[in-house]
């Protein structure tokens, strides 16, 4: 491949990347096409399969150059099923009144795109002056065990870690530039289960009932107030999710009842304290309680130094929008990511990530793709 034939439009390679039907955990091809076009421009590719042999994850990491300043771009080619009732069919990558639909524009099929263009065009121009890299991933959208986090442990080991990550997640929320990620709160799950003695009620002292246990614990819980935000973030929330007894007569006292709930948790906490807080409040009110609890990432902060700095500089001078810094909504795999080097997010528009007739506007493909070129150049790439 010739500098004059590099991926340099965003917008033809999103659309080969949309028709490659990678609903997690399948791959149909698209890190193949990635690690194609990337080979061809210089870059040295390791493909990394993780987890079980007869099902591993696919996983892919590509760098060029050598030495400092090094950047490396984290990614995901898989999406979520697309549904039904789309206006045009979610892998066939349609675009119609300027907008580019498919399942996986927004999240983050385009972002990929737009960053691969972008070291594209500068390639045609001039060597790099430090190195830049891509960590893709076939397993965020999925549990993520075998995905991001091992190849970034990976990385570590070889001690090839960079001075910075950038996570082409789809951050905005209405318009291109309005929002950078510097964090993400922590998010645990928990099932709370309470065994009493099945009864008629009519005689209660016959019987335990586990419902006012567990009611009398859940009260507990959700009338504690964790904190009232950071600097950064906001308060955490406990949320109940479901309460289950699972009884459909009126006049048995079931003999077990269990709810489930869900923590998003700033910097002021950790997984493991709230766990011992929840353990210590069940066997309080219910001895014998049984709690299951699953953290799928810790609270993260990247402080907002240079690097965020030549992010922020690089947004407003194409968009002309001086994007805030946030750590609002849900989790990605910059949790994994920031236990290693600094790391931020910043995409595409995602207001219609995961829904029916998922797209974005074409334009701001090409506005992305200059974002992300300035961002390099400011980065001293």
């Amino acid at each position: 491949m010739t500098a004059s034939s590099f991926p340099v439009d965003p917008v033809t390679l999103s659309q080969d990347l949309l028709r490659c039907c990678s609903v997690t955990p399948a791959d149909d091809g698209a890190q193949a096409l990635i690690a194609g076009m990337l080979e061809k421009m210089g870059f040295e590719i390791f493909s990394l399969p993780f987890g079980p042999e007869d099902a591993p994850t696919p996983n892919l990491f590509a760098r060029i150059g050598s030495g400092s300043p090094s950047l490396c771009f984290a990614g995901h080619t898989d999406v979520v099923p697309p549904g039904e009732g789309w206006s045009y069919a979610p892998f066939s990558a349609e675009i119609s009144d300027g907008l580019l639909f498919g399942r996986g524009i927004a999240d983050m099929k385009g972002g990929v795109a737009c960053f691969i263009a972008a070291v594209a065009r500068i390639l045609q121009e001039r060597p790099l002056k430090g190195s830049v890299s891509l960590l893709i991933t076939g397993d965020e959208e999925g549990p993520g065990h075998f995905g991001t986090r091992p190849v970034i442990e990976w990385l570590s080991q070889r001690n090839e870690l960079p001075d910075f990550c950038l996570v082409g997640e789809p951050t905005n929320p209405a318009v291109l530039g309005e929002t950078i990620k510097i964090g993400r709160r922590g998010s645990m799950n928990a099932e709370i289960v309470v065994t009493g003695v099945q009864g008629h009620v009519a005689y209660p002292h016959l019987a335990d009932n586990p419902v006012h246990r567990l009611l009398a614990l859940l009260a507990e819980l959700t009338n504690r107030t964790l904190d009232t935000g950071t600097e950064w973030f906001a308060a955490s929330s406990l949320q109940v999710t479901s309460v289950d007894v699972g009884n459909a007569a009126t006049n048995v006292i079931p003999g077990i009842a269990s709810a489930r709930l869900n923590i998003r948790f700033n910097d002021l906490h950790t997984g493991a304290v709230l766990s011992d807080w929840l353990r210590e409040v069940t066997a309080r009110h219910a001895p014998g309680g049984e709690v299951k609890i699953a953290i799928s990432g810790e609270a993260f902060l990247t402080e907002p130094g240079t690097a965020v700095q030549h992010l922020s500089a690089a947004i407003k001078a194409v968009t002309g929008r001086e994007p805030c810094l946030d750590t609002g909504g849900g989790t990605s795999d910059a949790r994994f990511i920031s236990r290693y080097c600094p790391v931020a997010e910043f995409g595409l528009v995602g207001a219609t990530m995961h829904k029916r007739d998922e797209h974005v506007e074409v334009s701001t493909l090409e506005d992305l793709t200059q974002i992300y070129m300035t961002f390099m150049e400011n980065f001293g790439l």
